[in-house]
């Protein structure tokens, strides 16, 4: 089949995309940014298109000859507050553009609405799957709740309150009951009903096989970590509190935990159909989802992150926008060193940020990254995906991949931290392997001098020690 896949750069696409590729179907891939793609996957069967649903006239180049959509939109996490507005523009647009095609069947994954008093998170999904319903093509619609897996936003949560706070003092939406499901059964759902005519024009909720309240999905993940956890529910904390709470002690911004909250108030419980039965889907328990997903963080094969979706209103522009590093207006800070071993530099270089750290200082950059957070931004909280590679496109603490080129010996990073300016971080090593750190900074106005200005003291001895710990040969050990 020819299958049109929106929302690639997203959690679910990156994981569904894989599948279908392997089971030999020509998937044309829609992005809004090139270089935000991981191009590592095969070409032959795979077509890249830039496509921007909120800008009608970039569809036109959705080809005519395709079978089956999938439609993965999703703006809950963007800086925009009409979040809703959004996603509804970006659906009408699809909608329109689609019924042009020779498609037959939309697939789309929703949130489950059974709820009277709706979010505006699941209101907003569940106006996209009324859009979708009148257009002239069959949709499925698959509606998940919380979805556990390597990378998800749930599980990432989840992951920070219990592995970060041994008591919690909670709000009362702790008691709220959902009906999780694994990431492996949604990828199997999404590919199960494709161009599956029983399925065509109707919707199903899908879960695992338990029912838990939050409190009791927190002290289950706790249990398989070995970690004793304590919660206190009080009815006291408003929904902004919880929002705060929740931002400063995960990995979430302030407008993701706010509509998190919001619609963990509403309980996401499935309602009963065959559907796996039909599939022949073994259904996953919570306890099983939350262990396979530590088996991929171990082996350090996470395929996707919901933290390399979510992005700053910085990018408003493609990355492109940002490769060419300005000089002029700008200050910088320029360290070269010989690297000695220069393949131990370069594996140094492609590990920095998350667990490795930036090699020097790790104080002052969690410091910097609590400054950033508390005035709304990233912080250093997002870490990185994985623990040797890494792709344009991808978020490392509080800058976004823009270059990873290992032939050319090249990493370039963008710094999504609040700023009053742009700031570039960029390592390049030559064919003589001296390794060159270039720390950039084009100010905004007064303040971005003042800025530079007051940071300076600190750059001096953190880019330079930094650089120098990149390259410090390897400590032989000898034996006796």
């Amino acid at each position: 089949m020819k299958i049109l896949l929106t929302g690639v750069t997203g959690y679910i696409a990156q994981r569904l995309l894989p599948v279908l590729l392997d089971q030999g179907h020509e998937v044309v891939a829609c992005v809004r940014d090139k270089f935000r793609f991981n191009h590592s996957y095969p070409q032959a069967k795979l077509q890249i298109i830039e496509v921007d649903f909120l800008k009608e006239e970039t569809l036109q180049q959705i080809p005519a000859d395709l079978d089956v959509a999938y439609y993965l939109i999703h703006s809950m996490s963007t800086q925009s507050a009409d979040f809703g507005q959004m996603e509804q523009t970006c659906a009408e647009h699809f909608k329109r553009s689609i019924e042009q095609t020779n498609i037959k069947q939309v697939i789309y994954l929703s949130g489950i609405v059974n709820d009277v008093g709706l979010s505006r998170h699941l209101s907003s999904r569940k106006n996209v799957e009324d859009i979708l319903s009148t257009g002239c093509f069959a949709l499925t619609t698959l509606r998940a709740g919380i979805i556990v897996g390597s990378g998800s936003a749930s599980f990432e949560i989840i992951r920070d309150l219990v592995e970060k706070l041994p008591v919690m003092i909670t709000p009362k939406w702790l008691k709220t009951r959902c009906q999780p499901i694994g990431i492996r059964n949604v990828v199997e759902f999404l590919v199960g009903v494709l161009g599956r005519e029983e399925t065509y024009r109707r919707s199903y909720d899908i879960g695992g096989t338990d029912i838990l309240s939050y409190k009791e999905m927190l002290l289950r993940f706790a249990k398989i970590r070995g970690l004793k956890r304590r919660i206190f529910i009080v009815p006291v904390m408003t929904p902004r509190l919880s929002s705060y709470w929740l931002y400063f002690v995960t990995s979430t911004s302030y407008v993701l935990a706010k509509n998190l909250v919001n619609s963990m108030k509403v309980e996401v419980i499935c309602k009963a159909n065959n559907l796996a039965q039909l599939l022949h889907i073994q259904l996953l328990d919570y306890d099983t989802s939350i262990k396979l997903a530590f088996d991929k963080i171990e082996q350090n094969q996470v395929l996707s992150s919901w933290k390399d979706a979510q992005t700053s209103d910085l990018f408003k522009n493609s990355l492109t926008h940002y490769l060419d590093v300005p000089v002029n207006g700008c200050f910088r800070d320029v360290q070269r060193r010989s690297a000695l071993q220069p393949e131990l530099a370069l594996q140094r270089i492609w590990a920095i940020g998350g667990k490795s750290g930036w090699y020097y200082g790790r104080w002052l950059w969690e410091i910097r990254g609590f400054m950033d957070q508390v005035v709304g931004g990233v912080g250093m909280r997002r870490g990185r995906k994985s623990d040797s590679e890494i792709y344009a496109g991808e978020s490392l603490d509080f800058w976004r991949v823009l270059i990873a080129n290992k032939a050319e010996r090249r990493l370039l990073l963008y710094a999504e931290m609040k700023l009053p300016g742009e700031a570039w971080l960029e390592f390049k090593m030559n064919e003589d392997n001296i390794l060159t750190q270039t720390a950039t900074f084009r100010p905004l106005g007064l303040l971005g001098r003042l800025y530079w200005y007051s940071v300076l003291p600190f750059h001096g001895f953190i880019f330079k020690g930094m650089i120098s710990n990149i390259v410090k040969p390897a400590v032989s050990r000898q034996t006796p």
